[in-house]
């Protein structure tokens, strides 16, 4: 039977209220005479992919008042083709914001680049003083898509303090940050990943369970405790469609459930939205923290 009172996040809604509330501030601070807040995105061209993801999160940062900078390098460009643009990007003023959307090309990672962007532009928290900064409980920007899951666990009123969370992946972009995030709020955290021994019997004793492994039916429905909350950032293909890593199933014995796909994709978008007014605040003056 399902777990009394569960909630199938609707990542959608929340994506709106929150874009929402981010435009809100947008437009209070355009009209208080500030100037337009920024973004940058670098892509490659030919990356269909991220392109499609590109255009959607332009449509939703321009609807929210952002002005955005799409600059796209060749799919064979080189690194010493690449690194003077974020460089300029980063010298530029008028840019409140950076995202550089991966993959960069076929000869360029991230890492090559990432340490020639200023980290107060770093929307997505990848700059290694940024990622240390989160790592020591004092971040400076977060990363867009483990602060979403937060932001799910928070508007859905999940207990974090002193809950057993199992983290089932150990990317730098998504699994590591969210386990410091559950950390710096009080979680008891365990980070697991595909090679793990017993992964079944340790997200058993979980009350939040994260999974970013990459791996579509990785946590099966039996492993989820009754009652647990479930935050699936899995996006895989499978017979033309798209999974998480648990198991669909798992949602008749979570108390919080986000889907895929209609989950923890959508709050990504916002969260990067809400990251860049942030960055904007502290560039023209007026963070509050």
């Amino acid at each position: 039977m399902r777990a009394e009172l569960a909630t199938i996040v609707d990542g959608n809604a929340l994506s709106r209220m929150l874009r929402e509330e981010a435009a809100a501030h947008i437009a209070e601070l355009v009209q208080a005479g500030n100037p337009q807040p920024s973004i940058a995105i670098v892509q490659s061209v030919g990356e269909e992919a991220a392109g499609v993801y590109t255009r959607r999160l332009q449509r939703f940062l321009s609807e929210a008042g952002v002005g955005v900078r799409v600059i796209e390098l060749a799919a064979d460009a080189t690194l010493d083709e690449a690194r003077p643009v974020v460089e300029q990007l980063s010298a530029d003023v008028a840019v409140h914001a950076i995202q550089l959307q991966t993959p960069l090309g076929r000869n360029i990672s991230l890492a090559d680049v990432v340490d020639v962007l200023d980290p107060t532009k770093d929307v997505d928290g990848v700059h290694p003083r940024n990622v240390g900064l989160l790592a020591q409980g004092r971040p400076a920007i977060v990363p867009a898509t483990p602060a979403g899951g937060m932001e799910i666990l928070f508007r859905h009123d999940v207990p974090i303090s002193g809950a057993r969370a199992v983290v089932v992946g150990r990317s730098t972009t998504v699994g590591r940050p969210m386990a410091f995030l559950l950390l710096q709020r009080d979680a008891t955290v365990t980070i697991c990943h595909t090679r793990t021994v017993g992964l079944e019997d340790i997200i058993s004793q979980a009350d939040i369970v994260v999974a970013a492994a990459g791996r579509a039916g990785l946590v099966p429905a039996k492993a989820i405790r009754a009652g647990a909350a479930v935050i699936d950032f899995g996006t895989n293909v499978v017979d033309g469609k798209m999974v998480g890593d648990v198991e669909p199933a798992a949602a008749e014995r979570a108390s919080v459930f986000t889907p895929v796909p209609g989950g923890t994709g959508p709050v990504t978008v916002a969260m990067l939205l809400r990251n860049t007014l942030d960055l904007y605040r502290r560039a023209i003056g007026v963070d509050r923290r």
